[in-house]
């Protein structure tokens, strides 16, 4: 009898010990996650303590995409050849750095700068290493046999979005000095996180001698990389990037001086819809039917509509219900991205050209700035209306394409 529980209960012990080998990874993820948004509901608390223009504030957001895609770009390929571990421990360490950049960021904008240049590139490092990375360790972990990692990364990614920003913007509202105490839980949680991805299990062995030269992409897969991918991908942050960083200074004067708790309870609702969409994607997911991209830039022109109506009334009200649907946007559309990606890529290629589709994908936070800056040419909603039109063209383009390939 022994002997018979002993063998039931081994297995157990071993399913569930696959189930959570990519936790690791996944809480390095979301530690960087963390330190890359929980300065989104601090934009208006900066603007008035150092005087700043709403552009400038903006540009402090956008900045982050300048450290962000050289971090992508690098940070894949180099996974790839030396290990994401290897990838993954000095990128917490910058985050930390960054974070304590943005702690300095009190006393000048210029820290401002320096701190979201840091964190975009310690962003750009662990999203693209540790997109494939988590895949990697989740290979056995998929119900069907599907591999849960496109789910699992979002879901991290999510969680730091929202959870970041909401302890940064609760801290800054109501706890005293709000431009020290809001980043502290992130130095806590990425300290944490060194020691956990240290032994999380390596996935990608380390090349050795000369570097082994790596087939072609077929001709196939990269035109639909560039035809559907690539249009597609900078609706996952830029519908993200206008639901968090725009629309709440739209309607700053309605909230009674609770601005800073109102972003950040936006942002977090926007992660928050990204995580709870992902069943959705999963079933929408059927590969050349096209379903699940279709939805996701329908779902983002929905919520680009809703923002327009929230701009024209300045309804806070309008302001939340246009984040949830630009949140679920931004988790369809990521999920549908890096479903496709991982279709396309060789295993020796994966981190790789995941990194280039987060690049692009990332171009999406300059949204939030471009508009900010032509501010004087066009009224809010007019630029929300356009932003809808550019969206559902995308939409169209992309289900064309993809239906002939």
């Amino acid at each position: 009898m022994v002997g018979v529980t002993n063998r039931i209960a081994v297995p157990e012990a071993g399913a569930t010990s696959e189930r959570l080998a990519w936790w690791g990874a996944g809480l390095a993820v979301a530690a960087v996650g963390w330190g890359a948004q929980q300065f989104a509901p601090l934009l208006l608390l900066y603007q008035a303590e150092l005087g700043l223009s709403s552009t400038v504030v903006q540009a402090t957001f956008g900045l982050y995409v300048l450290g962000l895609i050289p971090g992508l770009l690098l940070g894949g390929p180099v996974s790839d050849r030396y290990g994401r571990r290897r990838v993954m421990v000095p990128t917490l360490v910058v985050s930390v750095a960054g974070t304590v950049a943005l702690i300095l960021g009190g006393t000048g904008v210029g820290w401002l700068f320096a701190g979201r240049l840091l964190a975009g590139a310690a962003s750009g490092a662990a999203f693209s290493s540790g997109a494939a990375w988590i895949k990697e360790l989740g290979t056995a972990g998929g119900p069907g046999g599907a591999n849960p990692g496109p789910r699992r990364l979002t879901v991290t990614m999510s969680i730091g979005f929202g959870l970041g920003p909401l302890v940064a913007g609760a801290l800054a509202q109501w706890a005293p000095a709000p431009t020290v105490l809001p980043y502290l839980p992130h130095l806590v949680l990425a300290v944490a996180a060194i020691p956990l991805a240290l032994r999380t299990r390596e996935t990608r062995a380390r090349e050795t001698g000369a570097r082994r030269r790596r087939p072609a992409l077929p001709a196939a897969a990269k035109r639909r990389f560039r035809t559907v991918v690539v249009p597609l991908a900078p609706w996952v942050f830029g519908s993200a990037s206008i639901a968090l960083a725009y629309l709440p200074g739209l309607v700053k004067d309605q909230l009674a001086g609770h601005a800073l708790i109102f972003s950040a309870v936006v942002t977090l609702l926007t992660a928050a819809a990204g995580i709870a969409v992902q069943p959705l994607a999963r079933r929408l997911d059927h590969g050349r039917e096209h379903r699940l991209l279709a939805s996701a830039l329908g779902i983002v022109v929905a919520g680009l509509l809703v923002a327009v109506a929230a701009s024209v009334l300045l309804s806070p009200a309008l302001v939340v219900l246009a984040a949830l649907v630009l949140g679920a946007g931004y988790g369809c559309c990521q999920v549908c991205g890096l479903l496709e990606v991982q279709r396309l890529a060789p295993p020796e290629q994966l981190a790789g050209m995941t990194a280039s589709y987060q690049a692009v994908s990332y171009l999406g936070f300059l949204a939030s700035f471009a508009l900010a800056a032509a501010a004087g040419e066009l009224s809010p909603s007019e630029l929300l209306v356009a932003v809808a039109v550019l969206a559902a063209l995308t939409l169209a383009w992309t289900t064309w394409q993809a239906r002939r390939l």
